[in-house]
């Protein structure tokens, strides 16, 4: 029955081994076969779903993010030197204004002579210089280089924005900015450059004072509106807005508006009242108003005062301001012979100057250090999540990244079989 070729032990062997290869290849076929079709499946997929975009897997799509990111960075230094200075001295003023107009113009201008105003003034900015405003400066410019930052980065770029880049370049720019510190010695040579700044009161022509009275009048009418405010929702709202919008006041409010009232005609017959109330007024306003039959607080009386000299007195600096238009006349001869004094005219001159000066100081640290600083930061952060294979998950992710991953798998594992399938007809 059994022939010779048939029984040996190589024959045997042999035969066991091409039954062995026949099996191994007809898995492997089968498999990739399977891979074809998955294949197959993924390629459609991509082709409804994303049929103008190229397939790119996360280390792919990581090396696109870094360019774009890194040309973002680089538009920083095409930011204009106008623009640059227009925010950061706008940046700079809306920070330090209300310590400017506390704590250095309200109390000067409460005094009696030009001489105390001046004094007042030259000690309080001074004093502001040497501990604050340097520090302050740095701060606005660092707050204004991470909004530039940001904005580049983040900003839609029309049509060839790409939201998957969004959670990267946002990991990126936090990181950065935490990473970077501004030069230490910025604020010593800020505080000098300031401090002459504020020491110069030479107005050299009209346009100079014209801008500085401007300059004066918004700060001092933004500064009245709130005042305005604080008044209307200490004493309610007026007989037109209860009419109109059908509101009442408080009882507080009655007693706030009241006093405030009583207040007001004791202005009226002495327009320059000092900015505090002697005890024997309070007592005054106190039994006109429970002759009326409104009992109040002395300390009630002391904040609705607060609130209407300040409001007095800001109406008056305006009034004043609109006098000092032909000042300058005046004080080119330094106010000799003259009932005309605008001292808080050149306060706000030498405000403004100097916010301009710090703005163009800032911005060439900026332009010339702190960007290319930033910069290399990025650089950094980029490298260190190249290499962080965790990161990249974390940050690009969604069904793009992962058909795409899918896709680049199956085509790997399918191009090994296909190799495999190959070599194995080969030695066939």
């Amino acid at each position: 029955m059994l022939k010779a070729h048939q029984v040996t032990t190589r024959n045997l062997s042999l035969a066991v081994s091409d039954c062995f290869w026949k099996m191994v290849r007809e898995s492997v076929e089968q498999q990739a076969d399977s891979f074809k079709a998955t294949r197959f499946n993924l390629e459609t997929e991509w082709k409804n779903n994303y049929p103008r975009l190229r397939e790119l897997d996360r280390n792919e799509l990581f090396e696109k993010a870094k360019n774009e990111i890194l040309d973002e960075v680089i538009s920083l230094s095409q930011v204009t030197p106008k623009h640059w200075e227009e925010i950061l001295q706008q940046s700079l003023w809306e920070r330090v204004s209300t310590h400017v107009i506390e704590n250095i113009y309200l109390p000067a201008a409460q005094t009696m002579n030009s001489g105390t105003f001046n004094t007042t003034v030259d000690i309080k900015l001074k004093q502001w210089t040497d501990k604050q405003l340097p520090n302050k400066a740095v701060e606005v410019a660092w707050e204004t280089l991470q909004e530039e930052f940001s904005r580049f980065m983040t900003e839609p770029k029309g049509k060839e924005h790409d939201d998957i880049f969004d959670k990267l370049k946002e990991a990126v720019k936090e990181e950065s900015i935490k990473r970077h510190k501004w030069n230490d010695f910025a604020e010593d040579s800020l505080r000098v450059i300031q401090h002459n700044a504020l020491e110069d009161r030479s107005i050299s022509d009209k346009q100079q004072w014209d801008a500085a009275i401007y300059f004066m009048e918004e700060a001092l009418q933004a500064r009245l509106k709130d005042t305005e405010n604080a008044i209307e929702n200490m004493v309610g709202p007026d007989w037109k807005k209860r009419w109109l919008y059908w509101k009442n006041r408080t009882q507080e409010q009655c007693v706030h508006n009241e006093t405030k009232n009583e207040l007001e005609k004791m202005l009226k017959c002495n327009e320059e009242h000092p900015a505090y109330l002697a005890s024997d007024e309070i007592t005054t306003v106190r039994k006109n108003l429970e002759s009326r039959g409104v009992e109040v607080d002395p300390s009630l009386i002391k904040d609705t005062w607060h609130q209407v000299y300040r409001r007095h007195f800001l109406r008056t600096a305006l009034n004043h301001c609109n006098l000092c238009r032909r000042g300058f006349y005046y004080y080119q001869r330094h106010f000799v012979d003259s009932e005309l004094e605008c001292n808080d005219v050149v306060l706000f001159w030498r405000i403004q100057r100097m916010l301009a000066i710090t703005a163009n100081t800032l911005r060439q640290q900026l332009t010339n250090t702190e960007v290319r600083r930033l910069e290399k930061n990025v650089k950094e952060v980029l490298e260190d999540f190249a290499e962080d294979s965790e990161k990249k998950v974390k940050l690009l992710t969604g069904k793009r990244v992962q058909l795409a991953e899918d896709l680049k798998k199956v085509r790997e594992i399918q191009e090994k079989l296909d190799a495999f399938i190959e070599a194995l007809h080969q030695e066939k």
